[in-house]
């Protein structure tokens, strides 16, 4: 009778084990969907809101190309940010399911924070910030990735400040030397309107090479999925945060800032996707809104001056969230892990 008591004790203890990982994994899975709701949310911004800004298209449609090509482009070139995040700042062997919950919960409710405040946010300095909480609570933080990101996170907005400022002035004001450029733009503009929404859409691969990997970089850590699975998953969440959650976001930067043209469109999100490509080549988690704020930035202070554009609402408020969701990320991020966590 003891030993049946006792199988049975065992059999319940069991169960009830479980019961916790399943409830466990319910709980990731539902981090990872809303967390990249929430990317997809914020993500379209940066890439379409010049062409939807431009009336050139529809949401809709914008947010059905964003779809495909952020799918193709973490199938491309998308699993070297996923090794940074799953290994590189914190040690595999320390990311467990629990982990995984507690960075993109935490990652989720700063960027939920910013979408809800309508300015599109950095999901790469959010989700790094989760993880480098639980570093921090965990005390095996390894710094040396964490200071190799802070230098490119700086520099490659500023980059695109720069560039995008260099070449606009080439092309406005309108002057003697530059209308030869203005009578090719008039006399093609049809062509322009397809290329511009053809720069979109690399944009969004630009995208799906470097913000994807965000939900699914705690998820190969926590040893759930590997890489490749994760990215082609996840990807398509994208999409639909996006369509059902992005209006205000694509809004905010295609129209409140500075309204983009064709000639505006085509450059930012050409000179924004090529250096978020060159830094997920690098590996780098790397906040693509930035580099597209900065570049339309660049577009306003050329036409609207640098006193205009800095004391703008928009900008001011942009640069609040940019500084604090990070913070709060880092934030939650240690409390739950003291609260969940045992070192």
């Amino acid at each position: 009778m003891r030993y049946t008591y006792q199988a049975f004790k065992d059999n319940n203890g069991r169960r009830d084990l479980e019961e916790q990982k399943l409830i466990k994994y319910i709980l990731l899975i539902l981090a990872v969907i809303f967390f990249s709701l929430n990317m997809g949310a914020s993500g379209i911004a940066p890439t379409f809101s010049a062409v939807y800004g431009g009336r050139l298209i529809k949401k809709k449609l914008a947010a059905l190309l964003f779809t495909i090509f952020v799918i193709l482009g973490a199938a491309t070139f998308g699993s070297g940010v996923v090794k940074t995040l799953s290994n590189g700042i914190l040690p595999r062997a320390l990311i467990s399911v629990d982990v995984a919950i507690i960075i993109l919960a935490s990652a989720t409710l700063s960027l939920s924070l910013a979408n809800f405040l309508g300015i599109p946010e950095s999901t790469s300095m959010v989700t790094v910030g989760a993880v480098v909480g639980v570093g921090l609570y965990l005390q095996h933080l390894q710094a040396r990735i964490f200071l190799w990101l802070i230098p490119l996170w700086i520099g490659f907005p500023v980059a695109s400040f720069i560039i995008t400022f260099l070449l606009y002035r080439i092309i406005y004001p309108p002057r003697h030397g530059n209308l030869w450029l203005y009578e090719k733009i008039f006399s093609n503009e049809r062509k322009l309107k397809i290329l511009a929404i053809a720069v979109s859409c690399y944009g969004a691969f630009a995208v799906g090479t470097n913000n994807v990997a965000n939900a699914v970089g705690p998820l190969v850590g926590a040893k759930v999925t590997d890489g490749n699975t994760g990215l082609i998953l996840i990807a398509p969440l994208f999409g639909l945060g996006a369509l059902f959650f992005g209006k205000r976001n694509i809004e905010t930067f295609g129209k409140e800032v500075v309204p983009l043209g064709l000639i505006t469109s085509n450059l930012v999100c050409l000179v924004t996707g090529s250096l978020l490509i060159l830094a997920s080549s690098l590996g780098a988690p790397f906040p693509y809104v930035q580099l597209n704020a900065l570049s339309i930035f660049a577009i306003s202070c050329i036409k609207n001056g640098h006193k205009v554009t800095l004391n703008h609402h928009i900008t001011r408020k942009t640069f609040k969230v940019w500084t604090l969701t990070p913070i709060l990320a880092i934030t939650v991020s240690y409390i739950l892990s003291s609260i969940f966590l045992r070192r």
